[in-house]
């Protein structure tokens, strides 16, 4: 089981439809898929066509944080959805599963992450290994800015894949979280050792339609050692319209370019999984691409 986390320290940039999106590639290569939504607003459930209501929150991985924080047992296959149904259009032996959240559990159990202190940051690491021989990979979404939460995702991850969008805020952002990431295996006495694997431009545009801070950007995810991807996430109406349906763009839309962005970049994250980082093929500078900048 491998698990990839995507994060930043600044909201909307993109991570929650980078996360769906990315296991939903995973799912349609025939793999068992797990997504974890660490965000108290619960946005990869809505992404996935689900949103748990007030009878529902002890299925909600909020509930279940908050029972492993105290020591608690907890049936932690028993609160999954399948989110499997959005496959059926396609010929797969995959499955699509969310751990779900939501707000008021989430909003305590960040709590009582805070209270615990570093001892607590291993623990969601410790409850996905429980499910290893359920799942090929698991995709977890976490909350923006520095909190336990993040913490706790940054750590329980394999990977962690870092998402900018054409300001200059998402690249600071994306530093500090690059940065975090290389402290965690000190944190927890080695216990999680994750390993940054790169920053995905998402939002982005064509080069005929670069504005100088867009470029500033790019150069910028190089030479501050982002490991910028190669393939970029362009703008397109056709994601936020799959995001309010429901349905993953690469489910959606799989034959059209947000679709086609999706697998590819997928395959790219499979690629640098798989090989030594001396040897990953990183985004180019943008003057390689384009010369006249607007």
């Amino acid at each position: 089981m491998q698990v990839l986390t995507v994060a930043n320290q600044k909201g909307g940039v993109g991570k929650t439809t980078t996360t769906v999106n990315l296991a939903a590639s995973l799912a349609l290569m025939g793999a068992r898929t797990l997504v974890v939504d660490l965000e108290p607003q619960a946005q990869a459930g809505t992404a996935l066509g689900l949103n748990i209501n007030s009878s529902e929150v002890s299925r909600s991985l909020g509930w279940a944080l908050q029972a492993y924080v105290q020591g608690i047992e907890t049936d932690l296959p028993g609160i999954i959805y399948d989110r499997s149904t959005l496959l059926e259009p396609f010929e797969t032996s995959g499955v699509l599963h969310l751990l779900a959240s939501e707000e008021s559990t989430m909003s305590r159990a960040q709590d009582l992450l805070v209270g615990a202190g570093f001892a607590a940051t291993p623990i969601l690491r410790r409850m996905l290994l429980s499910l290893e021989a359920h799942y090929d990979f698991v995709v977890i979404d976490t909350p923006p800015a520095i909190s336990s939460l993040a913490a706790v995702g940054w750590a329980a991850g394999d990977w962690v894949v870092t998402v900018c969008f054409p300001e200059y805020a998402t690249v600071r952002g994306a530093v500090t979280l690059a940065g975090s990431v290389k402290f965690v295996a000190k944190n927890t006495d080695n216990e999680c050792r994750p390993q940054y694997l790169g920053a995905i431009l998402n939002k982005s545009n064509p080069p005929s339609n670069w504005k100088q801070q867009e470029v500033d950007v790019r150069e910028g995810m190089i030479s501050s050692g982002l490991l910028p991807f190669v393939g970029d996430i362009r703008q397109s109406d056709l994601i936020s319209r799959s995001f309010a349906g429901g349905v993953p763009a690469v489910l959606g839309y799989t034959n059209l370019p947000p679709g086609k962005q999706y697998a590819a970049l997928m395959q790219e994250v499979l690629t640098r999984m798989d090989t030594p980082q001396d040897q990953w093929q990183i985004a180019p500078g943008p003057f390689s691409e384009v010369e006249n900048v607007v």
